[in-house]
């Protein structure tokens, strides 16, 4: 299965952009509001007024479902490159200076990677208090401690290679150094494990909810709407599968597609046609290379 992903990892990036279109184009398409309530039609079935049905309190589900994926995906942004930036802020800066600096910052960052993310982001809501910019900011430093490490170790191994003491030599600064030739390695990388951490992090943000620790009601949430619905899931299961559902695609596409970056990574074995082209390529370059000096064709 991979093994094909690895050679169209294109094609896996269509359910994150449709999540990404729900999200952003959604909200502005379904007709009703998602916190909108009707006591009339309350429970009801799908129907052409209502597609996949209304919840407990007349609330229109694809409104709610579609504007759940609105709020998982800002709050996964933010998330992300709150975490991106500090992580690679601190870890670049260990790997670079090194000494008491590194190992007092590598210690930190062992102490934050020692303890499971979604537990740090317990503790710290229980210090905030509950709510949608504390969970926030309880995610952000649950995670950064992950891309810190991997880029303090991109920039241990780069600062090794041979162009960057030939930049030194020639002058240039260590923040031309580290714009110009370490942060492309270490962003290469660190997106990379951003695009898989991203599923990650929607089932965190849903977890919070679930948990009452997250986004409040009446706003619409994956996680909220799955606590709204226990009540319910005997008699209208659908109340509890239909976020279960929207979910777990997001989460399984995100984590595919994480998958199918990383193996990009992975070098190739040359087969086929690309072997046939780079024999023929060779054979060309050495009969080029033999009438240049010797001036007659190889036999």
């Amino acid at each position: 299965m991979f093994e094909r992903i690895r050679h169209w990892p294109w094609l896996l990036l269509t359910p994150v952009l449709l999540f990404v279109l729900v999200a952003v184009l959604g909200p502005s398409l379904v007709p009703y509001d998602p916190a909108a309530q009707d006591y009339d039609v309350t429970l009801q079935g799908p129907s052409w007024v209502h597609w996949l049905g209304t919840d407990y309190l007349g609330r229109d589900m694809l409104s709610r479902i579609v504007g759940g994926a609105r709020v998982s995906l800002i709050a996964m942004s933010i998330v992300l490159v709150a975490a991106l930036a500090i992580g690679v802020m601190i870890g670049s800066f260990a790997g670079y200076v090194g000494g008491r600096v590194e190992l007092a910052l590598i210690s930190i960052i062992d102490i934050a990677l020692a303890l499971p993310s979604l537990v740090i982001a317990l503790a710290l809501i229980g210090i905030l208090g509950a709510g949608y910019w504390s969970m926030i900011v309880a995610l952000t430093l649950a995670w950064w401690a992950n891309y810190a490490r991997m880029s303090r170790a991109v920039v241990i191994a780069e600062l090794q290679q041979p162009y960057i003491e030939a930049a030194r030599i020639m002058g240039a600064s260590h923040l031309w150094i580290f714009v110009r030739h370490l942060l492309p390695h270490v962003l290469g990388l660190v997106v990379v494990y951003a695009s898989a951490d991203a599923g990650a992090l929607v089932l965190a943000i849903a977890t919070l909810s679930f948990l009452g620790l997250g986004v409040a009601p009446p706003t619409p949430e994956w996680g909220q709407m799955l606590v709204d619905g226990m009540s319910y899931i005997e008699e209208f299961p659908r109340l509890v599968v239909m976020p279960g559902i929207a979910l777990t695609l997001v989460v399984v596409s995100f984590n595919v597609l994480g998958e199918a970056f990383a193996l990009q990574k992975v070098p190739k074995p040359v087969r086929g046609r690309s072997l046939r082209r780079r024999k023929t390529l060779r054979q060309r370059e050495e009969v080029a290379r033999a009438v240049a000096e010797h001036g007659t064709h190889p036999a």
